[in-house]
């Protein structure tokens, strides 16, 4: 896929999950959450051919203008939307699949000083609410939800909504059956 198509995807995919977008060129121009995302990719390029310092500094350079910090290690799926993106981090072991919308203030974060994979991992078309933590080598299963200023330091099951401090499961509303979660493998409730 062209990196052309690729933006096209991504202004698309704000579009759709802002109802006051009013046209491609202004999403082009002035979305900072989309801005973010590109310049991640060409970060996390440099990042997986061994560079490590230039793609930190560029990483921080995005963090001063758009106020969202990605680290270059990250890695993330398609049509990624960040909306009111100020605030956002996403840590380096992170890794976020397609059609993933997040809002301002979330963090997807570690919560240790081990090495390896200490960031969590989210499925394909979750929300995350304002404010969400997401913390530590845990799973976000497809079609999940994380409500404002959740606590998540547990993994979830495709199809669940997640509120409060710390964050509880529950089925999503919507779920098709046979996808609907039993939560009681996952939390003690």
């Amino acid at each position: 896929m062209s990196i052309f198509s690729r933006i096209r995807e991504d202004i698309g995919a704000a579009q759709a999950g802002d109802p006051a977008a009013r046209s491609g060129a202004s999403v082009f121009l002035i979305y900072s959450g989309l801005h973010a995302v590109w310049w991640h990719r060409v970060s996390h390029a440099l990042w997986n051919r061994g560079m490590r310092l230039l793609p930190r500094a560029l990483s921080q350079l995005v963090r001063f203008f758009t106020g969202i910090e990605i680290h270059p290690g990250a890695t993330i799926g398609r049509r990624l939307f960040i909306d009111h993106g100020m605030g956002v981090v996403i840590g380096e072991t992170a890794v976020i699949g397609d059609d993933v919308l997040i809002y301002h203030g979330v963090t997807l974060g570690g919560t240790g000083h081990n090495r390896g994979k200490r960031h969590p991992t989210i499925g394909d078309r979750v929300i995350l609410g304002a404010g969400a933590k997401v913390l530590g080598n845990i799973e976000l299963g497809h079609d999940s939800a994380v409500g404002s200023n959740a606590v998540v330091v547990h993994s979830a099951p495709p199809w669940t909504t997640l509120t409060g401090i710390p964050a509880h499961g529950r089925p999503r509303r919507g779920a098709p059956r046979a996808e609907t979660p039993d939560l009681a493998d996952f939390y003690v409730i």
